[in-house]
């Protein structure tokens, strides 16, 4: 798999595949970042290429000192597995 890379300009974290690019779309809401969209080709789903997406996304967010709000159902799905990611599981989940 490649490299994450941050498309701040677009507002993303962007993934190159074999069969195009995989992203992780975000808005700013003051010291939050809002994942609204994942999005991976349909051929390289499930090889583990949309966890590597947001497992990099979440991560840089954090370390840029935003409180991650998991908006799309993807990144609400893998916020609720790995323990490291507790704040960011939504109420109730």
């Amino acid at each position: 798999m490649g490299t994450v890379r941050h498309n701040e300009a677009r507002s993303r974290y962007e993934l190159d595949t074999e069969h195009g690019l995989a992203i992780a779309v975000y808005s700013r809401l003051g010291d939050r970042l809002v994942f609204s969209h994942t999005e991976v080709p349909p051929e390289s789903e499930g090889k583990g290429i949309g966890s590597q997406l947001v497992r990099f996304a979440l991560d840089d967010a954090r370390k840029r000192g935003f409180k991650i709000v998991p908006a799309c159902s993807f990144v609400a799905a893998f916020v609720r597995r790995p323990p490291e990611y507790d704040d960011a599981r939504p109420q109730g989940a």
